[in-house]
């Protein structure tokens, strides 16, 4: 379970796969970016489900359908179907049927996932603050989302229309690079009417709770790529997780980690799901954390980095070195030599 005040990774003698039943995965950077799969992942996530591992994807990414997404998965070789795919689009879409009446028009600032998922909740999705919505939502809308969409939203929402996003993620991995992300509109929105949204995706409790909703997950593992949203959401629902380096998050964000920030587990890819986890040892007067052939301890105010071995090894000794130097606070220090040292 999660649990608070972390100061190292923990380790796993049996493969993560066999530990937990089900992955609760989220897609960009971590099974694809840009559209084409991450190095590793298709093969592992194959290699996890024939093992019995139950794959579900979780996303804050609300342009698509469940349907579109995993008919994509299916295409890159994951098989997948509706089911199996859970979006904020859906979260938040409960998080407004619970709060006006059914049937009410709801303005929707979006792609398709977010309009499809608002008629799931017998909610009608308008397109102008003039048509008199109980609700304003906002979703990740992709390039196509036009400036008009929203001064709409600010339009409501400034007349005190009750107003929701679907997640804040300020950016998202493309093929090309990091991306603006639905936080960013949302932001326009918040600044032109200085209010604040109710939020339904990761890290907030209402996709935690549509996730194991619609999973039935009873030993779940978050896989993620970033901090803030994967990470924070295992953290908040007190599960563990797994987070991959394949996406938005960098060895230097993950050693200044805040408690609630702190993985359960660390790996390069979606490979850490199929091997067991190094346990994370302390040594001299407890100051030194040695994971493989790896020593990592505290010298004045940076970090430092002694031995040698996989690099990951490396890193997660450094985790603890650094966690147990930040206690609960958010305080890091200077890691650049160290990782470095370790080709980061």
């Amino acid at each position: 379970m999660g649990e608070q005040g972390r100061t190292r990774p923990d380790g796993s003698v049996r493969a993560l796969s066999e530990v937990y039943d089900t992955a609760l995965l989220d897609l960009d950077g971590v099974v694809y970016a840009g559209g084409e799969p991450v190095p590793h992942a298709v093969a592992s996530l194959g290699t996890a489900r024939e093992g019995g591992m139950r794959l579900a994807y979780v996303t804050n990414n609300a342009l698509r359908t469940p349907e579109a997404v995993a008919a994509h998965l299916t295409e890159l070789g994951v098989p997948a179907e509706s089911h199996d795919v859970v979006t904020s689009a859906q979260a938040v879409a409960r998080l407004i049927a619970a709060q006006v009446p059914a049937g009410s028009r709801v303005l929707a600032v979006g792609g398709e996932g977010l309009r499809v998922a608002l008629r799931e909740r017998g909610l009608e999705p308008v397109d102008s603050a003039d048509d008199d919505p109980a609700a304003v939502v906002q979703g990740y809308g992709g390039p196509e989302l036009t400036w008009g969409r929203l001064v709409e939203a600010s339009y409501a929402v400034a007349r005190g229309v009750p107003w929701f996003a679907s997640n804040t993620d300020l950016t998202i991995p493309s093929a090309r690079g990091i991306a603006p992300g639905n936080g960013a509109a949302v932001e326009a929105v918040r600044l032109a009417t200085g209010r604040e949204p109710q939020v339904g995706g990761k890290p907030q409790p209402p996709m935690h709770r549509e996730t194991i909703l619609r999973t039935g997950a009873e030993r779940p593992l978050v896989v993620g790529d970033r901090l803030d949203t994967d990470i924070e959401g295992a953290f908040n629902g007190g599960v563990d997780s797994l987070l991959v380096l394949t996406g938005v998050t960098d060895p230097a964000q993950l050693l200044r980690a805040e408690p609630k920030h702190r993985p359960t587990y660390v790996d390069e890819d979606l490979r850490g799901l199929l091997t067991g986890q190094p346990e994370v040892g302390s040594a001299g007067s407890g100051q030194e954390f040695v994971c493989g052939g790896w020593t990592a301890s505290l010298r004045g105010e940076a970090l430092v980095i002694d031995g040698d071995g996989r690099r990951l090894d490396g890193l997660r000794a450094l985790c603890a070195a650094a966690w147990t130097y930040a206690g609960d606070g958010t305080g890091s220090p200077d890691a650049g030599k160290a990782l470095a040292r370790l080709g980061w």
